[in-house]
């Protein structure tokens, strides 16, 4: 995901050479300021020396900038591309990852991992490698200097990378723990807000938040572990720093006194070494931030590497506009348990028929309209409009030519406008009025205080469910597709409403090739046929006077429901 940026990172780099070149710079001068200047009163290199520290962090100050601020460009690029790519991944997984997937979950991942990674990225990039820069450099200097100095110091060295080291797999570990439980408790927040009705219906808030705080506070024990770790990690560092600084001074200081290096020499030395030791320290504190990035990303790139199971094939073709029939020819599908829910089912539909699909619930009726758009792809048979095979045909040509009204309404929290005209660009203002007073929805629409310009809330919660659904039936007018699909799109509404919406679905259906699964058996009667699916199979097909006389499942669900009528009557 960097190479897209190589060019600003090997600008980058070079700064961040030059940037050590200049620190390992600043070290060396110590030893010409005490040898030249207070213990040879050289006169001349007090003019020199001040110019050259002026010269040198000159150099290095423009140097920062640059490497540091290219290098938060690079990081802020990937993150930016990251979360787009996240976003557009998911939207092209099909239903069965969201049916499994908690919402909290998918949040989750999108902003607080990426959020982790962020910083991972930002800070690992200007951090370790401007730190692993400066020390290689530095201790290029450090062995320049006093080689058997410099030996003493890598002594150390190991004890020093191994807590690194072992702290960073400990919290990798930690950070994954953290980031779950951050999913769970923001899956357990998303469910208790959108239910809030319910919580409140059922006087269920002191439990919610009972729940919420075992939540917070199985967080707040993995945090506080993670911390533990985090706040030992440096006081160690000093604690090995203490101890190299200590032997270098005392052989060091023995060199001076026995005659064998100069005082400048030695102070050059401990500079450096003192230099040094901040980048080696440094990384122990990045490598936290790294390792939580780490985590993040194996948590990120999970959902990234999970395929598309419906899909575009390679050389897919446009689906041509429909102008004959629907083929389902015997159609199959299965869970990925391998439960079996269609078994060989086989179905013509000519252009402009009605086709109302009814039957016991769990039959595999949205499992047969969802097979149309390819939300999902058939385990076996085909499904093909006017020959073409579903699977041959790309995405795009396919779902452009269908129309969908569900009973579960979807809105967006933006303006009546908008979503009536959602998925078309610079949609004339007469058409959006039009399919609204298709849809029965223009009088209320005026009555709103901004009209077409009133935002709706979070699913439409400013609306009414009838509203809601003539807002959807609106959408889909105004669309204008070939193919209509209509699951159970009344079957939530009280009576005055659904004949509301009843009467905006008639207008909708005319000259269009429509699927209806409807409960209320009550609003297919005028279908041009029906179909009974019961355990996956057709196993009624006719209008509806000529199924009643049948007295076979579709007798037994009129019945049922026209039963219940006259006893509420």
């Amino acid at each position: 995901m960097i190479r897209p940026y190589l060019g600003w990172l090997r600008i980058a780099m070079f700064c961040m050479v030059v940037v050590s070149i200049m620190t390992g710079a600043q070290a060396y001068v110590v030893k010409p300021v005490i040898d030249d200047i207070f213990v040879n009163k050289k006169q001349e290199m007090l003019l020199l020396v001040p110019l050259a520290l002026f010269g040198i962090f000159l150099i290095k100050g423009v140097c920062y900038y640059g490497y540091t601020f290219l290098l938060a460009k690079v990081g802020q690029s990937v993150i930016r591309d990251m979360r787009n790519r996240i976003f557009e991944h998911i939207h092209s997984l099909p239903l069965s990852f969201f049916q499994k997937t908690p919402t909290g979950e998918i949040i989750s991942r999108v902003i607080a991992d990426i959020t982790l990674v962020q910083g991972a990225v930002s800070h690992v990039l200007v951090g370790v490698l401007k730190d692993l820069c400066t020390a290689a450099v530095l201790l290029g200097v450090i062995f320049y200097m006093n080689w058997k100095l410099a030996v003493i110091t890598f002594v150390l060295l190991p004890f020093m990378v191994y807590p690194i080291v072992l702290f960073g797999r400990k919290h990798r570990r930690n950070s994954t723990s953290i980031q779950e439980t951050i999913a769970l408790v923001s899956n357990l927040l998303f469910e208790t807000v959108t239910g809030t009705r319910i919580v409140k219906a059922f006087c269920m808030e002191k439990y919610e938040s009972r729940r919420f705080a075992v939540m917070v506070e199985k967080l707040f024990a993995t945090i506080l572990r993670d911390e533990r770790i985090h706040c030992l990690a440096h006081p160690l560092m000093e604690v090995l720093g203490g101890i190299g600084f200590g032997l270098v001074i005392w052989y060091g200081g023995s060199e001076v006194l026995h005659g064998e290096a100069t005082p400048g020499t030695f102070f050059s030395f401990l500079v450096a070494l003192g230099m040094a030791y901040e980048p080696i320290k440094g990384f122990s504190s990045v490598n936290n931030t790294l390792q939580q990035g780490i985590a993040a990303s194996l948590r990120v790139f999970s959902v990234l590497d999970i395929t598309a199971d419906v899909a575009d094939k390679e050389g897919a073709g446009s689906l041509p506009p429909i102008r004959e029939k629907i083929e389902l020819q015997d159609v199959r599908f299965r869970y990925d348990d391998g439960t079996e829910v269609l078994k060989g089912l086989t179905l013509t539909v000519q252009v402009g028929e009605i086709l109302a699909i009814v039957g016991p619930s769990g039959g595999g009726k949205s499992t047969l309209v969802n097979l149309i758009p390819r939300f999902a792809d058939v385990s076996g048979g085909s499904i093909a409009i006017d020959g073409h095979d579903l699977r041959d045909v790309t995405l795009h040509s396919l779902r452009s030519q269908i129309g969908m009204v569900t009973q579960q309404t979807i809105l967006f929290n933006d303006t009546i406008r908008n979503n009536i005209a959602y998925g078309l660009d610079d949609c004339p203002e007469e058409k959006i009025v039009a399919a609204a007073q298709a849809a029965h929805a223009l009088d209320f629409i005026r009555q709103l205080p901004e009209g077409f310009d009133t935002v709706i809330g979070e699913s439409g919660a400013r609306l009414s469910g009838g509203e809601r659904q003539r807002i959807s039936i609106a959408r889909a007018l105004l669309k204008d597709a070939p193919i209509l699909i209509l699951d159970e799109a009344t079957s939530s509404l009280d009576t005055e409403s659904e004949h509301e919406v009843q009467k905006a679905l008639e207008n909708l259906m005319q000259d269009r090739t429509t699927f209806v699964i409807a409960h209320r058996l009550s609003t297919i009667r005028n279908a041009d046929r029906i179909i009974v699916i019961q355990d996956g199979n057709i196993v009624e097909e006719g209008t509806h006077e000529s199924l009643l006389p049948l007295k076979g499942v579709y007798s037994m669900l009129y019945n049922m429901q026209f039963t219940k009528v006259t006893a509420v009557v």
